[in-house]
């Protein structure tokens, strides 16, 4: 029997291919859902209805944010954006433009469809489009994992036309939506996947058991898997667990006694052994162990595996290193350093990180700061003084990803990414434009300029300035300069 589907609603042969395009799909529904499918019985009606709302696919990311694998976490996470923006367009969009009625059940055993029908038009299939969404946005962060992922999609998307509530058609249509949603998350969002940046090379020891390597531990950040592991793979190494407070100290310690100074924790911690490093004239090695790891993402370094081997085979980089100082407060910067909104939001999110966890900690500082009534900083540039909402200077080019700088490509070019909100009537407008814009880039508002030095006088006393996630105060004269492949790190080199 066929699928009742009007044909009469255009007087006959004026579209012949349309006709027999819904012919050729109603006919290969008729096909399916006459066919027996071994084994697929209990499972593809289970399936479809684990699917409904996108539970599936939130557990899917569940799973893959508990292997505590950043690039499995960066994947669940850009394979929900992905579905979020999938099922949006398909239910405000999708649905109500193409109003197709659900095929008829009499060829679908009763034993195959699903006890609550779908109440919405058929095309296309918001399934197969939350299906196609989050499995294309796997992908284009971590291919494995997509790879593993595939499957469970593609049974999702054969389900629906199994039970009876989808046309192929409606299946393919909405593969084709969602997978189009996942690369427009990543254009607005582009993964982290591509090759790690050329960079000088160093000479640094080579340390095959990791005898003379010495590694503070940042207990508040790193966890006790990654010290096994190391250990595992440079049984000589020392490794010197201790409290977020104490860090500085046994940084200090190690130094005195380590061939290769190394740590594990986030971009303040690391920040703080670059310092150490600096001073006494030790190659770094960076293990990442915070919930960001900037430094080391942009450095190509990922997970534990990849220093190892840098340490063992001796290979290593030079990266840039930037500076500020304001009178005897001085500090380095291997990301950014701030003035201004940024550094206040920086100290609200901390306030509240250990309460609420980092993500919703940021959002809520945001809030707090962007919708405070304040007064821009003053600040004299040039001889000239000048109202800012903010002052962000990036250890080399901070290439735009969607609304906001975060990758960079080159850690030695010797530049500092310069970018300056100036002062108006509220912060928020000005910042959105400013991320828009992106880098180099001049208007009313905003600027951006790429330079060696920088100095500002006129520095209110206690204004706060952020660098790489730490927070302290300075006043009068600030100046930001860059160290050209001033630090040593390991990682490895590129073969070929």
């Amino acid at each position: 029997m066929t699928p009742d589907v009007d044909l009469t609603l255009r007087p006959p042969g004026r579209h012949p291919l349309r006709d027999r395009l819904v012919v050729s799909d109603c006919s290969l529904f008729e096909a399916i859902a006459v066919r027996h499918w071994p084994g697929a019985g209990p499972l593809l009606p289970r399936l479809s209805r684990a699917a409904n709302h996108g539970v599936l696919w939130f557990a899917t990311a569940a799973v893959l944010t508990a292997t505590r694998s950043p690039r499995a976490r960066r994947a669940a996470a850009r394979g929900v954006a992905s579905l979020a923006l999938a099922s949006a367009t398909i239910n405000t969009l999708g649905k109500r433009t193409v109003r197709r009625p659900r095929p008829v059940l009499d060829p679908v055993p009763v034993v195959r469809r699903l006890k609550r029908q779908p109440i919405t038009t058929s095309f296309p299939s918001g399934h197969a489009a939350s299906a196609a969404a989050f499995v294309t946005g796997v992908a284009l962060e971590a291919r494995g994992w997509g790879a593993a992922v595939a499957p469970l999609a593609a049974a999702v998307g054969v389900s629906r036309v199994y039970t009876g509530v989808h046309f192929p058609s409606d299946v393919l249509a909405g593969a084709a939506l969602g997978a189009g949603a996942a690369f427009a998350v990543r254009g607005l969002v582009p993964p982290r996947g591509q090759p790690p940046p050329a960079l000088p090379r160093a000479d640094a020891p080579a340390l095959p058991d990791g005898t003379g390597l010495v590694v503070v531990v940042n207990k508040g950040a790193a966890t006790a898997d990654r010290m096994g592991a190391l250990l595992d793979a440079l049984p000589g190494a020392e490794t010197v667990e201790c409290e977020p407070s104490e860090v500085p100290g046994e940084l200090e310690k190690a130094a005195t006694r380590a061939r290769v100074l190394g740590v594990c924790g986030g971009d303040g911690t690391v920040n703080a052994a670059a310092d150490v490093a600096l001073r006494h004239g030790l190659p770094l090695a960076v293990l990442p162990g915070g919930t960001l790891n900037h430094f080391a993402l942009d450095l190509g370094i990922e997970d534990i595996r990849e220093p190892v081997g840098a340490l063992r085979r001796g290979e290593a980089v030079r990266v840039d290193v930037g500076r500020f100082s304001a009178g005897a407060t001085r500090g380095c910067f291997l990301n950014t350093c701030s003035l201004g909104v940024y550094a206040e939001l920086v100290r609200e999110r901390e306030r509240w990180a250990h309460r609420i966890g980092g993500w919703p900690a940021g959002v809520l500082a945001a809030l707090r700061v962007l919708r405070a009534d304040r007064h821009p900083l003053r600040v004299e540039v040039g001889g000239s003084t000048r109202p800012l909402w903010l002052l962000f200077a990036g250890s080399g080019l901070y290439h735009r990803m969607g609304l906001a700088p975060a990758r960079r490509y080159d850690l030695a070019d010797g530049q500092l990414d310069v970018r300056v909100v100036h002062g108006g009537r509220r912060p928020a407008g000005r910042l959105l434009a400013a991320a828009l814009a992106g880098p180099l880039s001049r208007s009313p508002s905003h600027a951006a300029v790429r330079v060696r030095r920088l100095s500002l006088d006129g520095v209110a006393p206690g204004t706060l300035l952020a660098y790489d996630g730490e927070v302290t105060r300075v006043e009068g004269e600030v100046t930001f300069e860059k160290l050209p492949q001033a630090l040593t790190v390991y990682r490895s080199l590129p073969t070929g």
